[in-house]
């Protein structure tokens, strides 16, 4: 012994731990798929680096794609959030820079969040989430400012009215109401100040400063106006000769109360004393008139139509007309000018109200939109469309009528709220859109992998690669929506891979359909040929089929080129078949006697007679066997062609058949060889005794030929043939000359009654055989002995002592047990046992096994059936014995 310490075995590269391994907790080494997965899943929770889990999942997906499938995952979320933080990175810029700009534009707001939210930036997240409410405050602030513009022009308005109306007044209520006009007309320069100084007012629209600016000098023109017509009554009140005010009713005050004549007065005067005014043209009055009349066709047909713009346009044209030939038109005239344009006005009036019901009319759709019953919410897509709708539909509302700030707010608000609802579906479909990209780029890597290995095999299988292509291209049509943008992208990289993977069976289809081509041609000229060589025809049809299955084409391609291949053989067989068929003419009286045996073996079958069918088949075996000129009852040798025979044997065809058949009988018969004497012979098994010589074999030819006695070769044209061929001749096994061949028709109809009386003789014993157990049952349950069937109804498997037996045990009352018997008798049938019997039975077996000399249960089953017959008689012992007796009387 060696004091050596062994050296261990080193170990192969299959016992190597792999260089992941130990990063993810052993999962490449794990025994089962569950347990790696189960390891990839505790790794994930450590959020291993986006690096590690692209190696890991490289590795991992060509072992176990199942526990590859976690760590796709994984990748798929970290994807989705650097896209989900690069957009919101983008749009977080864009947003801040609206803020940090001295004027925002209200629509570039607004259209910042509806733009974030096509492109999927997540708005309920931070920064986009402050920067969102941060642009709504502002947009919320200058529509304020500009609120607020339209309210200091209306209290513009008012205060020259107030003006105007104090102007109509005695000059000293216009004096008393001065400094609470005075403080109020400060007010509104005050108001007007604040808005113009707000931080916000660079980002008013540019119409509300114009406006407002407008709007105060009006005011300021009155205020100043009215404050210098007022002091200048005042200082007239005081001094007579200081010169009157321009407000007309302070001078004519003033006028009175100097005692002066009022404007009113000197107008009545100067009407009085003036003379009268001249006549005016007809021309010029007609011309007039029709100018008028025009303008005012215009008007009326614009507001008939409902055209609240054009009405307003046709009424100022009106009034311009009017302005110039007002004075020349008549009194019914003028009053339909001024119905036209009171109409006109209650148009424009209808508009604007007709207007705001349109638009109350979207806002309550749009808020119902986002108050919608959680079972009958919309979902993303249909929620898009319907909001988009709306929006057009309040465009067109704002192109027929004036704006309604108020209830675009509101509307806008509703639309808001319920676009939440596309976002979620947008970033849903974006989500899936991402992830059906990415399987479908495994699917490309995977076919590249496949195509890779299929490249590498040495015999590659070209039904399974077409399969496995098959296939390939159906999980590419299943693989999910993508967008029509990454689709135009993986759409050229998977047809270049499939193209790439399909090339090798594309040639090989190829080569194939080139193959297929030339059989084809070769089988057009076997079937042109004078004489059919059927050998060449099977040998071809083999190599077809061949190629067939070891490359497949297309369905429709293959079964057109099937079917110009086999049709040059077809028409040939056909041709040899009807020449056949008008040589065998003469025939006619023969086949009729087999087809009128035929019909009379159908019309037995028909009966049901087991008798008059075994009558019947007689028959139409002696018209089988019979020669032309002779009697049906005249037994001849058999005559025919061992060719024709090996022909059906073989499949090529019932037409090449029959045509080496006619080939046959068209050749003369040779003169039949003697034949020879049969010797009887004594069996001597004594070891000592002499075994006579025993003649050596005929040697036989090609095709079943036989040579004679005298050494020359048998007739080798088929006339002679073992057995019943297809003249349905039989010698029990010697060579005999046979009948001629049957026509097609006859032979086809003797075979078909035929093999028609066989299964009724089967169907007929089989029904004999059961009635006659149901009687024998019935004569155990009333222990009748002459209820039993008799001997032929049995049949010959039951013997007449067992019979006998049978009998015996019925006539004497009813004693002893039968579960041995039983038993004994399904083992001799070899039928199974009830499933509580099956203990017992196994013992008995193991009992007979140690009883080498007693007979064994198929030799006594007679004895053990009257054993059975003498208990009594019960549902399911009799059962059981039926069952047993069913297989053991036909045996």
């Amino acid at each position: 012994m060696s004091d050596v310490p062994e050296t261990p075995a080193p170990q192969g590269k299959a016992s190597e731990p792999h260089p992941l391994d130990s990063l993810t907790g052993g999962a490449f080494s794990a025994a089962t798929s569950g347990e790696r997965a189960a390891r990839i899943r505790e790794w994930l929770t450590s959020n291993p680096p986006a690096e590690r889990l692209q190696e890991v999942f490289k590795e991992l997906s060509a072992r176990d794609k199942g526990a590859a499938r976690a760590v796709r995952e994984r990748l798929d979320e970290i994807r989705r959030a650097q896209a989900q933080e690069a957009i919101a990175a983008e749009w977080a810029g864009k947003a801040e820079a609206l803020l940090a700009a001295p004027r925002v534009n209200i629509a570039d707001a607004m259209a910042w969040q509806r733009d974030a939210a096509k492109a999927g930036a997540p708005l309920s997240r931070e920064p986009l989430s402050s920067l969102k409410s941060q642009l709504a405050e502002r947009i919320k602030t200058i529509e304020d400012l500009q609120h607020r513009v339209q309210v200091q022009r209306e209290a513009a308005v008012l205060l020259a009215q107030r003006i105007e109306v104090l102007s109509t007044k005695p000059w000293a209520s216009a004096q008393e109401a001065l400094p609470l006009l005075s403080a109020d007309v400060q007010r509104w320069q005050a108001q007007a100040e604040e808005l113009s100084g707000d931080a916000a007012w660079p980002s008013v629209e540019p119409r509300f400063p114009a406006q407002l600016e407008s709007s105060r000098t009006q005011l300021l023109v009155v205020w100043e106006a009215f404050q210098q017509a007022l002091q200048q009554t005042v200082a007239a009140a005081q001094d007579a000769n200081a010169p009157l005010p321009p407000v007309p009713v302070w001078a004519d005050e003033l006028r009175q109360a100097r005692g002066e004549p009022t404007e009113a007065e000197k107008e009545q005067a100067r009407t009085a004393s003036a003379p009268p005014r001249p006549k005016v043209d007809p021309a010029q009055r007609e011309a007039a008139r029709q100018a008028v009349q025009q303008a005012l066709a215009r008007l009326e047909e614009e507001t008939a139509q409902g055209h609240g713009k054009a009405s307003a346009g046709a009424a100022t044209a009106l009034r311009a007309v009017l302005k110039v030939h007002g004075k020349l038109i008549d009194g019914e005239l003028e009053h339909r000018v001024h119905a036209a344009l009171v109409a006109a006005g209650e148009l424009e009036g209808w508009q604007r109200w007709s207007a705001d019901q349109v638009r109350e009319e979207l806002v309550a759709r749009a808020e119902g939109l986002a108050n919608r019953p959680e079972g009958q919410a919309l979902g993303g897509r249909k929620m898009q469309e319907t909001l988009r709708q709306l929006r057009e539909q309040w465009k067109q509302a704002d192109q027929g009528a004036p704006a309604n700030h108020a209830l675009w707010k509101r509307f806008d608000e509703a639309c808001n709220n319920a676009h939440k609802v596309v976002e979620a579906w947008l970033d849903k479909v974006r989500s899936e859109s991402a992830q059906h990209r990415a399987q479908r780029l495994a699917l490309i890597d995977e076919l590249k992998a496949w195509a890779a290995q299929q490249a590498e095999a040495a015999t590659p299988d070209w039904k399974g690669a077409s399969r496995a292509l098959h296939q390939f291209g159906e999980r590419w049509r299943l693989g999910g929506h993508v967008s029509e943008k990454v689709f135009a992208e993986l759409q050229p990289l998977w047809k270049q891979a499939l193209a790439d993977a399909g090339a090798p069976l594309a040639a090989a289809q190829k080569a194939s359909l080139a193959q297929r081509h030339a059989m084809i041609d070769e089988a057009a000229a076997l079937g042109g040929a004078p004489q059919l060589r059927i050998d060449a025809i099977k040998a071809l049809q083999q190599r077809w089929q061949a190629e067939a299955q070891a490359v497949p084409l297309d369905r429709r391609q293959e079964q057109k080129l099937w079917d110009a291949f086999r049709k040059p053989i077809d028409e040939a067989f056909s041709r040899k078949s009807a020449a056949r068929e008008r040589d065998t003419a003469q025939l006619g009286a023969r086949d009729l006697a087999v087809l009128e045996a035929s019909k009379a073996l159908e019309a037995a079958n028909a009966q049901g007679d087991a008798q008059k069918i075994r009558e019947a088949m007689a028959a139409l075996d002696a018209a089988l066997k019979a020669q032309p000129g002779q009697d049906a009852e005249a037994k001849v040798p058999e005559t025919g062609s061992q060719q024709a025979q090996a022909a059906i044997d073989s499949g090529v065809g019932q037409a090449a058949a029959a045509e080496l058949g006619a080939d046959a009988e068209a050749a003369p018969a040779p003169a039949a060889a003697p034949a020879r004497p049969v010797v009887a012979v004594r069996g001597d098994d004594r070891p000592q005794a002499r075994k006579p010589a025993t003649p050596a074999p005929e040697p036989r030819g090609r095709f079943g030929d036989r040579r004679g006695s005298d050494g020359a070769r048998g007739a080798r044209d088929g006339s002679w043939e073992r057995g019943r061929g297809r003249d349905g001749g039989r010698d029990g096994g010697a060579f005999a000359p046979r009948a001629p061949r049957l026509g097609d028709t006859a032979f086809r109809a003797q075979r078909e009654a035929l093999e028609q009386a066989q299964t009724t003789l089967r169907k007929l014993a089989a029904q004999a055989h059961g009635e006659a157990l149901t009687q024998l049952m019935t004569a155990w349950k009333s222990r009748d002995a002459a209820q039993m069937p008799g001997a032929q109804e049995l049949g010959g498997k039951v013997s007449s002592s067992g019979r006998s037996a049978w009998a015996q045990a019925l006539s004497s009352p009813a004693a002893g047990d039968a579960a041995e018997a039983l038993l004994r008798l399904e083992i001799a049938a070899e039928v199974p046992t009830p499933a509580e019997q099956i203990a017992a039975r196994r013992a008995l077996q193991l009992q007979l096994l140690t009883r080498r000399n007693d007979p064994s249960p198929q030799q006594t089953w007679e004895q053990d059936a009257a054993r059975v017959l003498s208990s009594a008689s019960d549902e399911a012992q009799a059962r059981r014995l039926q069952q047993a007796l069913k297989v053991l009387l036909r045996k």
